[in-house]
């Protein structure tokens, strides 16, 4: 039986902006997941590791989530809808963007090797930077 092209999944990011990074948010990770509580224990998980170095009213904040607050993030991605989660401390802003996607499966994953086919595409920044370049005068 050949599996459905199209399935559903959510889509996790993780971002974070400090003085290391610049007036910029940085993406740290991301994955996908196939249930909600699959997310937002992403985020729980990472959220318990980092609350030891949490000052007092942001590990509080975060304990709420981890306990309580994840619980409404599902709710919104069973229905559909997308879920934050930030924490700020100091002058470090980290949030956890969670949505719901249509994954297409275009290559596995776990491959060590890309498909013979990926190497006929040159890199879009590349191509971008040299038409700009070629056009200006």
């Amino acid at each position: 039986m050949l599996r459905p092209l199209l399935r559903p999944g959510y889509w996790c990011e993780c971002w974070t902006r400090s003085p290391a990074t610049g007036p910029r948010s940085i993406l740290l990770a991301s994955i996908e997941t196939d249930s909600p509580s699959e997310a937002t224990r992403w985020i729980r998980v990472t959220v318990r590791t980092i609350a030891s170095a949490l000052d007092r009213e942001t590990a509080h904040k975060a304990w709420d989530w981890i306990t309580y607050g994840h619980k409404e993030a599902e709710s919104a991605l069973a229905n559909g809808e997308a879920a934050t989660f930030a924490l700020a401390q100091q002058d470090t802003h980290i949030e956890w963007n969670l949505r719901p996607v249509i994954f297409l499966p275009l290559a596995h994953r776990e491959s060590r090797r890309l498909p013979a086919c990926a190497e006929q595409f040159s890199c879009p920044t590349t191509h971008k930077i040299a038409r700009h370049q070629a056009n200006s005068y």
